[in-house]
This record gives C-alpha cells, sequence and structure tokens, in this order.
C-alpha cells in the first residue's frame, strides 16, 4: 500500500521548483515562509531546539499530546540573501531556500547537521531528509524486535502492537534528534537502496516536528525531556528483585511466594498479582474473588508487614455487563464496538483514553476497587491499546480526540497518564508507579516502565531484546523491562532452559527493572536445580549491592534527565565501532555491560570503546581501550567492565531495599583518570524530594594525587542517619581499604596504592 502509494506521487517532491516562489514574514515566535502548497513555520523553543511545521495556511500542528513545554522566550534573528532566510539562535542557524523552502539545520558557523530534501502532502504526509557527510546513523523510534541498533537500511514501522512501541522519536550520532510529531501509524525509511537517507512517512496529518541539536546524545535526550515532561523519580524499593507470574490464582499462592523468599533469605522487593483475580465476567469490575482471595486489604498488609510492595494487574478492556462498563459508556466513555478477546474466550469493549472524562472515571473505578486495599502500583497490559487484537483495527475507532487513524498510537500515553495523574492525586504518601505494556513519546513524565511484551523464552529473542532495549531509552524514554527468560518461557528442570534463563537473568540484573515473569511453570528461585540457585543469588546480591549506584542513576535521570542503560553511542558518540556495537552499553555512566546471548559459552568478545582504561568489574584487572578482548564467560559469569575515572558506590546486601544497615558503603575507585561521582540518598519514598528533602554527597577523584575528597553533604531529609561509613577502596583490588565515617563534612582519602 504504502510502496505504491508513494510511487504515484513522486511529482508531488519536485513541485515546489516551478511553483512561485515563497515568501517570507516574522513573527513574534520565529518566521513564516509562504508557497504556493502550503505554509511552513519555523519557531525556536530553546536555543537548541526547533519547532517546524508545514501545512495549509491556518495549520496549527497535528494531535500532539506529547509535547507539554511551552516556547522559552529566546533571541534570534532573522537574516535574508538573494537564495535563503535564515533564522539564528544562538546554537542553531536554520536556513529556509528561496527557491525550494526546504529547511536546513547548521552550527552557528554553518555547517550543515541535515537538511530536509522534499515533502509530500498528496496521500497523508511524508518529509524526506539528507544528512551531511559523516554516513547516516539512526537509533530510537520505540522497541522493535527486528534485532538491530542502526536502523540502516530497513523501513521501521511505526505502529502500537504487542512486543512492537511506536515512539516517533529518532537519534543520531551525528548529534540530532527528530520528534515526529504525528501520531498515525508511520514508516520510517533509513538508508533504502532508491531513497534519501531519511524519509517518514504518515497516514495521517501535515509536517510537524521539533529538531533537537546536542550534539551529545545526552543533551538531545534533555531537549526531548524539556518538550515532553521530566521522568519522575521512582521510590527506592522499585530497583529490588520482582517476582511475578502469570498468574498467581490465589491469595494463599501470592502470599506464599513472599514468605518463601523471606524464610530463603532472599532478597525480593515486590511481587505482582497478574490477571483473572476476578469473577467469570467481572473483568474491568476491578474486584476479586471472594472466594480464592477473601481478604484483599489482609493481604497487601501482610506483604507490606514483610517488607513486600505489590502492584496489580489492570485493564483498559471491560467484560460487557459490569457496573463499570455501564457507568463508562453512560458517559460515552467506551468505544460502541465489542472486541473478541486475544485470551481467553469471551467478548470484552475498550475505554476511550482520549476522553479526559472517561479517564478521570476509569481512575475513580480503580482506585475504588483496588487503590483502597494499599496496592504500590499499577500493571497496565495490553495497553496499545488491544482491541480485538488484529494490530490496525484503531484505525477504525473514533476516539475523543479524533479519527483513530490520526491519533493511533498515542493512546498509551493516555492511558497511562490516567493512572499516573490519579495515583498522585489518591495516593500522594507512594511514588507513582507504572508497568506498562506500550508507550508513546512523552511517557516518561508518567513514572511508567515499558517491558518488551509478550516473549518468546529462545536465545534469538534474547539477543533481540538488547537492542530493543537501547533503542527504547535512544528515544528518550529511560525505563525498560523484560520477562526475565521470556514470557512464553521453558520449564526450570529443563537444563538448556535454565542456562537461557541464568543469561537472561544476569542481564535483567543490569537492567533499570529486574523482574521475572511468563507464564507456564513458575520461575521463582526454587524451581532451580542448586547449582543454578547458586548463581541466581549471587547475582541477587550483586543486585543489591548496586542499589546505591541505581538510585543515584534514578536520580540523574529526574534531575539532569539522564539515561541509565546506554548505548555506546551515548559516552563514546566519536568512536566509530561502538556506533554499530548492538550487544553491549552502558549501566549507568561508569559500567560497561556485555550480556552472554550464545548458549554453551565460555567466553565471548568484548569491544572496549573510547580512549580511557577499562577494569574487569569481577577481577580489577586492567585493560586497554579501542580493542576487542575475549572475556571470560563462564555460565556464572556476565562479563562488566568499569570505566577509567568511574567512582562506583557498593552497598551491603540487604534483604529489601530500604532495610536499615550501620554496614559501611564502599566507594570503589577506578584509576588512570580524574572523576566526578554524585552519591543521592533520600526517604526511598514520597514526594518530599521535590520540596529538597533529599541528600548529595559530591565527590571528586584526582588521579595524579591520588586522592578521593568528599564535599560537604547538601541537603537532608527525615530519617537520615548522622553519619555514613564509606570503605574507600581500588578497583584494581590492590592497597588497603580506607574507612571513613562522613558525617557530612568535607573530608579526603588517599588512596597511594591505586595506580592506573
Amino acid at each position: 500500500m504504502w510502496k505504491s502509494l508513494f510511487i504515484g506521487s513522486v511529482s508531488a517532491w519536485t513541485l515546489t521548483a516551478h511553483a512561485a516562489a515563497p515568501s517570507m514574514q516574522r513573527v513574534d515566535t520565529g518566521m513564516q515562509v509562504r508557497t504556493d502548497a502550503g505554509v511552513l513555520t519555523i519557531e525556536p523553543v530553546a536555543p537548541r531546539v526547533i519547532h517546524v511545521r508545514f501545512g495549509p495556511a491556518g495549520f496549527a500542528g497535528n494531535y500532539n499530546p506529547a509535547v507539554i513545554a511551552k516556547p522559552e522566550k529566546i533571541g534570534f534573528q532573522i537574516a535574508e540573501s538573494a537564495d535563503a532566510w535564515t533564522l539564528s539562535t544562538a546554537d542553531l542557524k536554520v536556513r529556509v531556500g528561496r527557491a525550494d523552502g526546504n529547511v536546513v539545520f547548521q552550527t552557528p558557523d554553518g555547517k550543515e547537521i541535515i537538511k530536509e530534501g522534499g515533502r509530500d502532502l498528496s496521500h497523508g504526509v511524508a518529509q524526506r531528509f539528507y544528512t551531511g557527510e559523516h554516513g547516516n546513523i539512526v537509533y530510537g523510534l520505540g522497541q522493535h524486535q527486528n534485532g538491530l541498533l542502526d536502523y540502516g537500511g530497513t523501513t521501521v514501522r511505526l505502529q502500537q502492537a504487542n512486543r512492537d512501541v511506536a515512539v516517533p522519536m529518532l537519534v543520531s550520532p551525528q548529534g540530532y534528534g527528530i520528534l515526529w510529531n504525528n501520531a498515525a501509524v508511520t514508516d520510517v525509511d533509513v538508508d533504502l537502496p532508491s531513497g534519501p537517507p531519511i524519509m517518514i512517512r504518515s497516514e495521517a496529518g501535515g509536517v510537524d516536528y521539533h529538531f533537537m541539536y546536542g550534539p551529545e546524545l545526552d543533551d538531545v535526550i534533555k531537549g526531548y525531556r524539556r518538550l515532553t515532561g521530566t521522568a519522575p523519580l521512582m521510590a527506592r524499593w522499585t530497583w529490588g528483585l520482582w517476582q511475578s507470574k502469570e498468574h498467581y490464582a490465589t491469595q494463599d499462592e501470592l502470599l506464599g511466594i513472599a514468605a518463601k523468599y523471606r524464610q530463603m533469605k532472599v532478597p525480593l522487593d515486590a511481587v505482582i498479582q497478574d490477571w483473572q483475580y476476578w469473577l467469570p465476567g467481572q473483568w474491568g469490575s476491578h474486584e476479586f474473588d471472594k472466594a480464592r482471595y477473601p481478604d484483599p486489604a489482609g493481604m497487601v498488609k501482610k506483604l507490606h508487614d514483610e517488607n513486600v510492595h505489590a502492584i496489580i494487574s489492570v485493564w483498559a478492556r471491560l467484560d460487557t455487563d459490569t457496573a463499570n462498563t455501564k457507568a463508562l459508556d453512560a458517559i460515552g466513555g467506551l468505544y460502541p464496538a465489542t472486541y473478541p478477546n486475544v485470551y481467553p474466550a469471551g467478548k470484552g469493549r475498550w475505554y476511550d483514553a482520549y476522553n479526559p472524562r472517561a479517564r478521570d472515571l476509569y481512575w475513580r473505578q480503580v482506585m475504588r476497587g483496588l487503590g483502597t486495599l494499599g496496592f504500590d502500583g499499577w500493571w497496565l497490559d495490553a495497553s496499545e491499546a488491544e482491541l480485538g487484537g488484529w494490530w490496525g483495527q484503531m484505525r477504525e475507532v473514533t476516539t475523543a480526540a479524533g479519527p483513530g487513524s490520526a491519533v493511533y498510537n498515542a493512546y498509551p500515553l493516555l492511558h497511562t497518564t490516567a493512572v499516573h495523574d490519579g495515583m498522585v492525586r489518591d495516593q500522594a504518601g507512594k511514588r507513582a508507579f507504572i508497568l506498562t505494556r506500550s508507550a508513546y513519546a512523552g511517557q516518561q513524565r508518567n513514572a511508567a516502565i515499558t517491558w518488551s511484551g509478550d516473549t518468546m523464552g529462545t536465545w534469538d529473542v534474547f539477543r533481540r531484546q538488547i537492542p530493543a532495549a537501547l533503542n527504547f531509552t535512544l528515544s528518550g524514554i529511560p525505563y525498560w523491562s523484560a520477562d526475565i527468560g521470556g514470557f512464553f518461557g521453558g520449564k526450570p528442570a529443563d537444563p538448556a532452559y535454565a542456562e537461557l534463563f541464568t543469561r537472561w537473568f544476569q542481564f535483567g540484573v543490569f537492567n533499570p527493572m529486574f523482574r521475572v515473569h511468563g507464564t507456564g511453570d513458575g520461575k521463582e528461585i526454587w524451581q532451580f536445580d542448586a547449582a543454578t540457585q547458586k548463581i541466581m543469588r549471587d547475582y541477587i546480591d550483586v543486585r543489591y549491592r548496586l542499589l546505591p549506584y541505581i538510585y543515584s542513576a534514578s536520580w540523574d535521570v529526574t534531575h539532569n534527565d539522564g539515561t541509565m542503560m546506554r548505548a555506546l553511542a551515548f559516552d563514546f558518540r566519536d568512536d566509530e565501532h561502538a556506533l554499530h556495537v548492538a550487544d553491549e552499553y552502558m549501566f549507568g555512566k561508569a559500567l560497561l555491560v556485555a550480556p552472554v546471548v550464545q548458549p554453551k559459552s565460555q567466553a565471548r568478545e568484548v569491544y572496549l570503546p573510547g580512549k580511557d582504561a577499562w577494569y574487569d568489574f569481577w577481577t580489577g584487572a586492567k585493560l586497554a581501550p579501542g580493542q576487542v578482548v575475549t572475556a571470560k564467560a563462564d555460565i556464572a559469569t556476565i562479563p562488566v567492565y568499569a570505566r577509567a575515572g568511574s567512582i562506583v558506590p557498593l552497598g551491603p546486601v540487604k534483604q529489601f531495599a530500604d532495610q536499615k544497615s550501620d554496614a559501611p558503603v564502599d566507594l570503589v575507585v577506578y584509576p588512570g583518570k580524574d572523576g566526578t561521582y554524585e552519591l543521592y540518598d533520600d526517604g526511598g519514598d514520597g514526594y518530599a524530594y521535590q520540596k529538597g528533602a533529599y541528600a548529595l554527597a559530591r565527590m571528586t577523584w584526582t588521579d595524579g594525587a591520588k586522592r578521593l575528597d568528599i564535599a560537604p553533604r547538601q541537603g537532608r531529609y527525615d530519617g537520615m542517619p548522622a553519619r555514613q561509613s564509606f570503605a574507600v577502596r581500588c578497583g584494581t583490588k590492590t592497597g588497603e581499604v580506607r574507612t571513613v565515617a562522613y558525617d557530612g563534612k568535607a573530608t579526603s582519602v588517599t588512596l597511594p596504592e591505586c595506580g592506573g
């Protein structure tokens, strides 16, 4: 359809070359260029962020719930020449050709970053882009299961589906990002043999996009978050171990899972009640089957008494005859059609998340039925929306925001907005938390972690999760998860599956969310043989030791618009080889992780990027950068390396994330380069941090002097310990460990034997 549709309208690309010359008008927000085909509007919204629109006169842009920021008041200048108009901010030039109306983005010194190559509004909308002389690498665009990091030579379809997440944000290590403000089904062609470097084609709308310049990718993402919202801070317990299954079928079963982890003294922070806890015909009632769950409130309290948190599955889908269904229908809050279930057999209705009244009522129903029981967060399954499972059905729906064909991909953003905003208002003592199967641009502001859908438990699918995750976080949404072992997994008693599960579990330790889930046989730790259990216990301990590092990384996400799970291009944009590595990544800014994705491995090759030394995280051995090394990768080892100049805090192993401990936090210094680090702490939950109730300890490693300086503590929070014991040691595992009782005053530690 797309191919024939756009080949048939090729002449539209050259129309502007034969039309009347465009004219330019300066407006308060930028400039407008009028052509025979439409009006081009250029608006700087920040010094490095430009809003571009093209459509008929009066076109104000496409439906766009993602962008919520108002333009900054920034200075700009407009210059005219014989062949172009140029709008300049302090950091960008935007040149519009008089002959063709195409836009060229340039650095202040006139170096071309990317330029338009024609646009077509004859069938939906299409926009061509041409890139500079240094090649064309495109990342982002959500989460896709094609196994690719760089999309060169392919077409990426942006259409919400189980396992496929459409986020219309692309980035390039050439230093820019494009947020395509169009929620219609969209195809992005990247370096196809017969096409331009980039062509974006949507089924509806006009040209509407934001261009963001970094050039560092962290700055591109900062520009995206400035437009679409900051990611709020998750509670500390979010980063512990989660145990789940499709599905725990009784109150006793769910409580028994938590109790057994505590009895075995295996750290655990959360369990999940998946679906079908309701009576037949009461899907969407948000009520438990009392025969199987006689005291849901007591169940949640019992979990809390054991310092275990719990979230519960809720759907945007309702059985046809519940009281909630009738109430939503009465306000026009449901789609008219009744859709067959994907599973189990039956039919249901879906609520219109584009309708503000429906969102409000939907949340109030959830809160009344389940929120009052004390659950700590919400699992929003099938949030694409799934409808009848035939991906594309949303096109046929008329929503409160307009035709489904025009607003198609934005459903998960609006659905998570309903739950996030309601939870912030009605469960104010808890930081909002959502686990969801789909996402759209801006969803990071809704405290949502997206998981990769109903994956198969195979090595090939496991391999594909790494670039899928990296492209998702490159799209500007920082938090991602997968069902460890695959949703459709194998049997723990099967040694081949236990090997795959172990490797996926090791990968999960270095994911933002560390969560076991799947259908079929349970994947709790005790379901596996003793040798596998030993490895799992060891890696759970690693995860809990990393919690100070992870929690500080989450603060960086919130405070600095950072990214926790980082493709190598974030930190090594000038390393050409690193730009194409799809099976390694940085976890935080200190640790390089290389998951083992082949069965029966004893070793794997790892590329060590950049120009600074690396240290084996497990042994302390120093390795030179810019080379491929053969890393030990037996079944008990995932290769992990620490970057020279890093300071990595490692806490004591705890049974749960917020457990109090007087044990010291190790500060592990990796020499060879000067480095800085901010260790963040707060009360662990609630929103007091937004009012300044937190503490930062800033640390500086001066490599020449072999000295770690800890600055005076900044800030405080209720319950903050007066002193924190630090054990400072060298990552090379040489020299003495120096213990410091940090009372918030400046202190220094020298490690004379910590050589780079």
